[in-house]
């Protein structure tokens, strides 16, 4: 697997990015959906990556950065046949990596509350992500789950989890 700066003038990019807006848009309700299209991707204050096996799009993931020293993970989705496989991992660890490297301390995420969301809550959860309030600009909505990991709390949890950890968004 290769994980490489998101091509948006990729058609299997946006093809990708279209089924994750349309699952996400279909899965939350009305005014709680905060996936970004491609044009809120390409924000300054976004990097957004893909992940590749040969020629096959596996996935994508983007970090935010909120602050010097606060990110967001936005926009994670692993196609669902690769799911359980790795690439979910593979990405996220990419994103809190990157952070770290940023001098991010801090890293959250908000998802959906619904069922169709709970397999994304145990994947970061298994990746040392806990709930949190909302942040940012985030307000108390009972259709979104918060989650932050402290980045600046060891790296033995990236390494514990198993390769076949769950993803979902």
């Amino acid at each position: 697997m290769r994980i490489i700066q998101g091509d948006f003038s990729d058609q299997r990019v946006t093809d990708l990015l279209h089924i994750h807006l349309t699952n996400s848009r279909t899965q939350t309700a009305p005014g709680s959906d905060h996936a970004l299209d491609a044009t809120g991707l390409q924000s300054p204050d976004i990097s957004f990556w893909t992940i590749w096996e040969d020629e096959t799009l596996l996935g994508f993931g983007a970090l935010k950065q909120l602050s010097a020293d606060h990110g967001e993970v936005k926009s994670m989705h692993t196609v669902r046949s690769m799911r359980r496989r790795g690439a979910g991992s593979a990405i996220l660890r990419h994103i809190i990596t990157t952070a770290r490297a940023r001098g991010m301390s801090r890293l959250s995420l908000e998802t959906g509350s619904w069922e169709y969301f709970w397999p994304a809550h145990a994947f970061y959860r298994s990746h040392g992500f806990v709930e949190c309030p909302p942040f940012g600009d985030y307000v108390l909505d009972p259709n979104s789950v918060f989650m932050s990991l402290d980045l600046r709390e060891s790296d033995a949890h990236e390494c514990a989890f198993p390769i076949r950890s769950r993803n979902s968004n």
